[in-house]
């Protein structure tokens, strides 16, 4: 079984630009990173992105945790062989 209080960057994926905004006008407690014409970026607890996938408002694409976004963070963007130039 999942743990509910893992947090995830995650990529939410609507149907249309209406649908984010409508996604947005909920009280979902959602912590948006970035706004496209048909998706979000967001960090979310499993739990709200299960909600989400319940409720089938939105295509949910887990990218990572955010303990794993905040430790290449810290690392630097040559750490984990992403990134620019070297």
């Amino acid at each position: 079984m999942t743990n509910s209080g893992v947090r995830w960057v995650a990529k939410l994926t609507a149907d249309s630009a209406a649908d984010i905004d409508a996604l947005l006008g909920l009280s979902l407690g959602l912590d948006v990173w970035e706004r496209h014409d048909d998706s979000l970026v967001v960090a979310a607890t499993e739990a709200q992105l299960q909600e989400l996938e319940r409720r089938r408002l939105v295509r949910v694409d887990r990218l990572t945790t955010l303990a794993e976004f905040e430790a290449r963070t810290r690392d630097g963007p040559h750490s984990g062989g992403e990134g620019g130039p070297v």
